[in-house]
């Protein structure tokens, strides 16, 4: 297998791994907790074969100013993505599937009454420290880059392509159940990444998700889960 074949392997494993296991097993807390364990597995291997992580400045990025920076921008993210939710038309008409009331009040396979809190808290840390790292390698270091050029580790990070970076947010939000919002986060974590670095958007997604994770077991509305 050439290095390119090789680097695009190893970045798009662990996303392709995320969604495979979430298309073939169960909407259940054990399920998850497997997706996320597996997930987890192949990512760190993968980054353990990956030649260029020793060169790579995303460890740096976390540190510093540009961490605060990508703190300070998820918890901003994960206020829009809770605050429009109070509104029914909101609920109604702006999430999927259109014209349907999402609920957030309810139990989900997810609440601790249901699962028991070792699972719930696997669900927040996975959502957090798993997922939000993964989908951030995918999308802005992975896709962003192949959509400009097929060897994708060639091309600077820094690089500003307006279409390859619209049809990463569209990408980025079809996976979510909130596309305005969803977009919004995408641009956002996109740009932190073009301007900042990747370990400044993955900052600011483990933020984002962090913060909503606490939001919903706290408040039990179940519906962002």
């Amino acid at each position: 297998m050439d290095a390119i074949k090789r680097n695009i392997l190893l970045a798009v494993t662990p996303f392709a791994t995320w969604i495979a296991m979430q298309s073939l097993l169960p909407a259940t807390a054990w399920a998850y907790a497997a997706r996320t364990v597996a997930t987890a597995i192949v990512g760190i291997i993968c980054l353990a074969a990956f030649k260029g992580f020793r060169n790579s400045k995303a460890l740096k990025d976390i540190a510093g100013i540009k961490g605060l920076m990508g703190l300070g921008w998820g918890l901003a993210v994960a206020a829009l993505w809770i605050f429009p939710d109070s509104f029914e038309w909101y609920r109604t008409w702006l999430c999927w599937p259109l014209g349907s009331l999402p609920e957030t009040a309810v139990a989900s396979p997810y609440d601790p009454a249901v699962c028991g809190w070792t699972l719930t808290i696997v669900k927040l840390a996975g959502s957090a420290f798993v997922i939000a790292p993964v989908e951030e390698v995918f999308f802005r270091s992975f896709l962003y880059r192949w959509l400009q050029n097929g060897n994708y580790a060639s091309v600077p990070l820094s690089r500003f392509d307006l279409s390859a970076f619209l049809w990463t947010v569209l990408l980025f939000t079809l996976e979510h159940d909130r596309p305005l919002v969803a977009a919004l986060a995408g641009a956002i974590y996109g740009m932190l990444a073009v301007r900042h670095g990747l370990g400044c958007a993955i900052v600011a997604h483990v933020a984002t998700n962090l913060a909503l994770g606490l939001h919903v077991v706290y408040h039990g509305v179940w519906g962002f889960w």
